[in-house]
């Protein structure tokens, strides 16, 4: 069985408070794009996991191979429901960059839940495939459900909005990759009890609307993400892709997650093509891809 994993970008990314538990409560605009990676699984005697690591300028360890892996835990939980004995061959081709904000090993995750739940036979709900989701991590539900999708509190609340708008679009990492953690551990610092002033929010209820419209000419040039700031404060390169995007004919651009890869937003392939060829004269990791539909793919 082979599925095709496709990464996503957040139109919006808001943070809207903080649980007790230390958990961020969030407010996001996501929607799958095509750049993905491939999940193939097959009966086993026991767990293995395999890397084909396609990305340009790799390092071998970049991706973990062991329980590390978001895969490797999902394969650990299903086996919760299928029986500790139950084994499979992984493999997983990476073309989506690490530490991008694009969701590359949330995405792989929940391809690896619904892979098994069909290999082994399972037949778990989309309740109980949800729930085993949010265990490993706040974007894995949304990529159980695909298309453009309103994802709030720490990801368990998933709306699905419409099908989303087919636009062009470029994606630059022009960086080394950010940790996710450190990311909103600096948004923290930075808006203390909002003592640094006050918190801009983006205007979800009308980016959502100018989505659903397919209005390219409405959108703004920076949708708005709430980590964007602290992400360029530890990476300038992310703001300076981002401005590298616009300049070069991009309709908005911003970071995706909480970085280190930016996207662009293009009226046809064609000045999406010219860009791209134009950011690969500086950067290594650029992709030219569209937004679509289908975050899973699952093939035989």
């Amino acid at each position: 069985m082979r599925i095709t994993a496709h990464a996503k970008i957040n139109w919006v990314l808001d943070i809207t408070g903080k649980r007790p538990d230390g958990y961020h409560l969030m407010d996001m605009l996501m929607q799958p794009i095509s750049l993905s990676d491939t999940v193939s699984l097959s009966e086993a005697d026991s767990i293995s996991l395999s890397i084909i690591n396609n990305l340009p300028g790799a390092d071998e360890n970049d991706i973990p191979q062991d329980n590390g892996n978001l895969v490797w835990k999902a394969v650990t939980l299903m086996q919760g429901y299928a029986g500790a004995n139950r084994g499979a061959r992984v493999v997983l081709e990476k073309n989506i960059p690490v530490k991008a904000g694009l969701g590359g090993g949330s995405v792989d995750a929940a391809a690896t839940l619904v892979g098994l739940n069909r290999l082994w036979n399972l037949n778990l709900s989309d309740e109980i495939l949800d729930a085993i989701a949010l265990k490993l991590g706040a974007d894995v539900p949304f990529f159980m459900h695909g298309r453009l999708c309103r994802v709030q509190g720490i990801g368990d609340e998933v709306r699905m909005v419409s099908r989303g708008p087919k636009w062009h679009c470029v994606i630059v990492q022009p960086c080394s990759g950010l940790s996710t953690r450190e990311m909103f551990d600096s948004y923290d610092e930075q808006h203390a009890g909002e003592q640094g002033g006050i918190i801009l929010h983006p205007d979800i209820d009308a980016l959502e609307q100018i989505l659903m419209r397919e209005d390219l000419a409405q959108l703004p040039i920076h949708p708005g993400n709430v980590l964007e700031f602290v992400s360029c404060a530890a990476q300038p390169e992310i703001g300076q892709a981002a401005g590298f995007l616009v300049r070069n004919g991009a309709v908005c651009a911003q970071m995706s997650g909480s970085g280190s890869a930016v996207f662009g937003i293009f009226q046809n392939a064609k000045e999406a093509e010219s860009c791209a060829e134009a950011a690969r004269e500086r950067w290594n990791r650029v992709y030219v891809c569209q937004t679509c539909d289908e975050a899973l793919q699952v093939h035989g």
